[in-house]
């Protein structure tokens, strides 16, 4: 199934969810290079909510251009394949090599802001990223590596603790606490 179809068939679990699913699937429909950066304005991301066995801890990196502890995930960059994308990000921002995930769907979806930033030299306009989030499992006993020109951090904590280690509000009131609820709910 294609990604259109698999957001297309996500149930959404709040008002968040419902509104930006409607965003997401007008700007799949209407917007091109929307899996590319070329598309200053939007672009497909995928990010990952990665528990220990026990479903009490999470891995966070602390993200560099945020200054911010947060999740880990990255750009489409023109692949439609957003479940490998968003694992192919956990094992370049952790070095987690031994994640399954928990889910085969899509764990959560939203419509994220992005401000304007300098990345490798490069001013970054602000944009938004038309988010999916997938659930992983990973041992938390194996290590874990920093990936310096993203990340100065990556630690495990658990699930009220990752909520707040992040210095982002609307992260913390809208999506890291509505990740854990739902993480709760399975």
């Amino acid at each position: 199934m294609d990604i259109v179809d698999q957001i297309k068939n996500y149930k959404p679990c709040n008002e968040q969810e419902k509104r930006d699913k409607v965003g997401i699937l007008k700007c799949l429909k209407d917007e091109k290079n929307i899996f590319d950066r070329e598309n200053k304005i939007a672009h497909m991301t995928a990010s990952a909510w990665v528990v220990n066995k026990k479903k009490n801890k999470v891995v966070m990196i602390y993200h560099n251009i945020y200054n911010s502890w947060s999740w880990m995930g990255g750009h489409a960059d023109g692949k439609k394949d957003l479940f490998s994308v968003a694992k192919k990000e956990v094992e370049e921002e952790s070095s987690l090599r031994n994640i399954r995930p928990l889910l085969n769907d899509i764990f959560s979806l939203e419509i994220l802001t992005v401000d304007g930033h300098i990345k490798n030299g490069k001013y970054i306009s602000s944009h938004l990223h038309l988010n999916i989030t997938y659930l992983f499992e990973a041992d938390e006993e194996e290590t874990l590596v920093v990936k310096p020109d993203e990340n100065s951090g990556v630690e495990w904590f658990g699930l009220n603790e990752s909520i707040e280690k992040s210095t982002e509000i609307w992260f913390k009131e809208r999506i890291y606490t509505k990740l854990n609820k739902k993480l709760n709910e399975l």
